[in-house]
């Protein structure tokens, strides 16, 4: 890659989605008013009052984009909605500012160091906000004329006039943007807009000089207003890539393509810092400005002390973006050494993090998590049912509850009900166990399980314990 020449690939294409729902599809934002105040229950959001509060705080941190290196700890017991939090925060921060998501275990392949896995996580949550300047000509076709010769062979010519409030032209038209016109099906009336680099055509609209028109219009047309002022303009146009995208663009010849792949490999350090030095001189000329983002980590008791020293170090660079984590773990051993420590995590690198707390949920609020998800699904429940979900849900957990939602509503479609009821919940609990009902049926029978473990007299005194909780 030649010194000073970073690509920067900035075409976007629309990717159609298959829309399924996921554990935390009904999650929309944070649930927080204007004060950053919580509510009870808010875009998808239930309880945990405190917790969102204060991701609430952080996130104003993040949207200022003003200190770099900040850590976040999300702790609490499992199924108390930590990964909810995570990703109530990436909605409520929009699309313009990064924000990347990856579970620890992820870090441990054959294909790159751990450390290398670390930095492009890091590099794909900071953003680059681009902006470049560039001509257009914007006015409502007045007329086209395409010459078609009859012999082939001869390039089409044509004819285009324009037209703003102020003033009339004519262009000459070649036959590539004889084909851009055809292609976007302009005609007399349109309002359009030529990118005079890449001659990109885009139609905007219809005007409303031409809506009393009775031509054939379908229900989508859209009518502006014809425009003003010259047909030639400048506009600046803002692009928003990440670090790792351009890292990756330059890193090899087709780089573009392996971005799409995700077969990015080991990028070299010299490459980094070309890009890194790049980006510093269009910051300070105003072409670009960075745009710090989140980096969420699941599951950091994962990591081993190597990556531990290494966040310790990333957290201390300038382009550092603010890293949240989170864990479900007590006071456990770190990866990779002998020593325990609180969350699995060293002691120095706990210190540099700001720990919220998630607790365990009410029945109440365990009810309208499963209403939520209830409609998420699209499953019909009655009253009763919905209070025996919740029973279950608080003497065995959330998670488990929420499974047998999908799997109850099979079941009454098999007895060809409209609704769930009492009956279907209580034939899928039946049929599929918790894993306190699982741990019981294991300690009862584990003599007939293969390389069994527990001694006699531990598995007696662990069903008396059973016994006594249930």
């Amino acid at each position: 890659m030649a010194s000073g020449d970073v690509r920067v690939n900035a075409e976007i294409k629309d990717l159609t989605r298959i829309e399924r729902i996921g554990a935390h599809s009904h999650i929309r934002g944070l649930g927080l008013d204007d004060a950053l105040e919580a509510r009870a229950v808010s875009q998808g959001m239930v309880g945990q009052v405190a917790a969102r509060k204060a991701a609430g705080v952080i996130l104003q941190m993040i949207r200022e984009g003003k200190i770099a290196g900040r850590a976040v700890l999300l702790a609490g017991q499992p199924g108390t909605g930590k990964t909810a939090i995570a990703m109530g925060m990436a909605k409520a921060l929009g699309e313009e500012t990064p924000f990347a998501m990856m579970a620890a275990s992820e870090i441990f392949s054959l294909e790159m160091s751990k450390t290398e896995a670390l930095t492009q996580a890091f590099r794909k949550a900071i953003g680059v906000r681009i902006k470049e300047e560039t001509e257009i000509i914007e006015g409502e076709v007045v007329e086209i004329e395409v010459d078609r010769p009859e012999a082939g062979g001869v390039a089409k010519t044509g004819k285009l006039t324009m037209k703003t409030t102020e003033m009339e032209t004519l262009f000459d038209l070649g036959q590539k943007m004889i084909e851009s016109l055809e292609k976007e099906r302009v005609q007399a009336g349109d309002v359009v807009a030529i990118d005079k680099a890449s001659g990109k055509v885009t139609k905007l609209g219809r005007s409303f000089a031409r809506s009393r028109d009775y031509d054939a219009m379908g229900p989508s047309t859209r009518f502006v207003q014809c425009p003003e002022g010259e047909l030639q303009k400048r506009k600046e146009v803002v692009h928003v890539v990440t670090l790792h995208e351009i890292d990756v663009i330059n890193s090899r010849t087709q780089g573009f393509l392996a971005l799409f792949a995700g077969d990015t490999g080991e990028i070299r350090p010299e490459v980094r810092e070309q890009i890194d030095t790049k980006v510093a001189e269009w910051r300070e000329e105003g072409k670009a400005e960075i745009v710090p983002g989140v980096l969420f980590i699941d599951e950091v008791h994962m990591l081993d002390i190597e990556c531990f020293s290494f966040l310790n170090r990333a957290l201390e660079n300038e382009m550092a973006p603010i890293l949240v984590v989170a864990t479900n773990r007590g006071i456990t051993k770190i990866r990779g050494t002998n020593y325990r420590s609180p969350h699995g995590m060293p002691i120095d690198l706990l210190d540099r993090f700001l720990i919220i707390s998630t607790s365990p949920y009410t029945e109440e609020e365990l009810r309208t998590i499963l209403e939520i998800r209830c409609e998420e699904e699209d499953v019909e429940m009655t009253e009763d049912a919905k209070a025996l979900l919740t029973k279950i849900g608080h003497e065995t957990s959330l998670r488990y509850s929420i499974q047998l939602i999908t799997a109850s509503s099979i079941v009454c479609r098999k007895r060809k009900g409209s609704e769930v009821d009492i009956e279907d919940v209580s034939r899928v609990y039946q049929m599929f166990c918790d894993v306190k009902r699982s741990t019981q049926y294991l300690l009862e029978f584990h003599e007939q399980y293969m390389f069994n473990e527990v001694p006699a007299s531990a598995a007696n005194e662990d069903a008396e314990m059973t016994e006594e909780k249930s």
